[in-house]
């Protein structure tokens, strides 16, 4: 069970991690003051999730690794990040788009965690609830911003729900070594919380007048480490520092 449980923790840290990195692109370049301070605290929030993931992961490890080690020292075939959370920003409403399927989807996911026997997973959870609920009225805002604004708005905010659907599907994929767990009562059945994800975004696509996608083919492969070009160059410059001076403290 200890190396499910690691798979398995690690993969929810690799997921908030990579968010994280992609949402602190934005610091200093938000489209007003207020907004890039919002998407910082929002960008530290999974951050900080990722954190305390990895932290767990390391210790259930066991091998003297630290979360550090795990987010800097590994390469990109042994990240298991969903594919979403690694494409480039883009322009905002493709940021925004991108957040909000990604909210939506870890507000069910921790609900569902947070009723985990695992203590230290439920510990988590129930504190990311409470920041990712504020996440979800964030993106959401700004996704009927972006689809009832201007022609152009909703054009950029459908474009970008075209783009990003194909990778919807592999968030609710979940791998054979998880099966002790679900039996156990420490993974969360990501089944379960497919329809609820689905029909709340499908509400807040309709509220924005866009129009879901359909008959969409879905891109999968993180689960077997495998990634699209994008993660290497997030990697190269996520990880640059720690690896050029690996004993460095501050």
């Amino acid at each position: 069970m200890s190396n499910a449980l690691f798979q398995y923790t690690l993969r929810l840290g690799d997921s908030s991690l990579i968010l994280a990195q992609r949402l602190s692109e934005w610091t200093g370049h938000g489209p007003f003051l207020e907004e890039d301070l919002a998407l910082t605290n929002i960008a530290l929030d999974t951050l900080g999730t990722a954190k305390s993931f990895l932290e767990y992961a390391a210790q259930v490890e066991g091998k003297g690794r630290t979360d550090d080690d795990l987010a800097f020292f590994r390469n990109e075939r042994e990240f298991f990040n969903p594919l979403i959370t690694e494409q480039p920003n883009g322009d905002y409403a493709k940021t925004m788009v991108r957040q909000v399927i990604m909210d939506v989807y870890h507000l069910y996911l921790y609900k569902e965690l947070a009723k985990s026997k695992d203590t230290t997973l439920s510990g988590i959870a129930q504190k990311a609830i409470k920041e990712v609920t504020y996440h979800v009225r964030h993106s959401a805002s700004w996704l009927e911003r972006f689809g009832n604004g201007t022609d152009e708005s909703h054009q950029r905010a459908q474009d970008a729900l075209n783009e990003l659907w194909q990778y919807t599907q592999e968030l609710f994929e979940t791998p054979g070594s998880e099966k002790e767990l679900l039996a156990q009562g420490v993974a969360v059945n990501l089944q379960d919380i497919q329809a609820k994800w689905e029909t709340h975004v499908d509400e807040l696509i309709r509220k924005a007048n866009l129009k879901k996608p359909e008959n969409v083919f879905m891109q999968r492969g993180s689960l077997d480490g495998i990634h699209t070009e994008h993660l290497g160059y997030l990697l190269a410059e996520m990880q640059h520092l720690p690896r050029m001076h690996p004993t460095a403290k501050w």
